[in-house]
C-alpha cells in the first residue's frame, strides 16, 4: 500500500525524533498546520518541500515517494502471457456483438472468432489451476 504523504511526513518526524512542534518551528509554520499535513486535511506548499525533505533527511523524490521505472518490477512473461489469454475472449466477444449489430459479421468467422475466444479461455484456466 502507498504511503499517503502524511503518513510519510509523520514517520519521518517521529524517525527524527521530533514533535510536530519542533518540525514547525523548523519549517516556519504552525504545528497545526503540521498535524494537518500528517492527517491530510492539507499540505505543505510546494515551495517548501525542498526544505522539508532536507529537514527529514530524504530527497523530495522520497518524501513524494516518487520511483523510477526501473526500480518498477516487471512482469514476468508467464504473467504478461495469462493476462493476454485472459483479454483474447473479451475482445473476441466484443467484437463478435459489434460486428454482428452492425450486421458486418459473416457467420462462420463469428464462430471463428468465439472459437479463438474460448481456446483462449481455456487455456488461462488450465494455467491458473497449474
Amino acid at each position: 500500500m502507498k504511503k499517503t504523504l502524511g503518513m510519510m511526513i509523520a514517520e519521518l518526524r517521529k524517525e527524527k525524533g521530533m514533535t510536530q512542534l519542533e518540525l514547525a518551528e523548523k519549517m516556519g509554520v504552525t504545528d497545526k498546520a503540521v498535524s494537518k499535513w500528517e492527517r491530510d486535511l492539507s499540505c505543505p506548499d510546494i515551495n517548501s518541500l525542498p526544505n522539508l525533505a532536507e529537514i527529514l533527511g530524504v530527497t523530495v523524490d522520497e518524501l513524494m515517494q516518487i520511483k523510477r521505472e526501473a526500480e518498477n518490477p516487471k512482469q514476468s512473461p508467464k504473467e504478461i502471457v495469462q493476462t493476454v489469454l485472459k483479454a483474447v475472449p473479451l475482445a473476441m466477444g466484443v467484437a463478435v456483438v459489434v460486428l454482428s449489430v452492425l450486421d458486418e459479421l459473416p457467420i462462420q468467422s463469428g464462430f471463428i472468432m468465439l472459437g479463438i475466444g474460448m481456446f483462449c479461455a481455456g487455456l488461462a484456466l488450465m494455467n491458473e489451476k497449474k
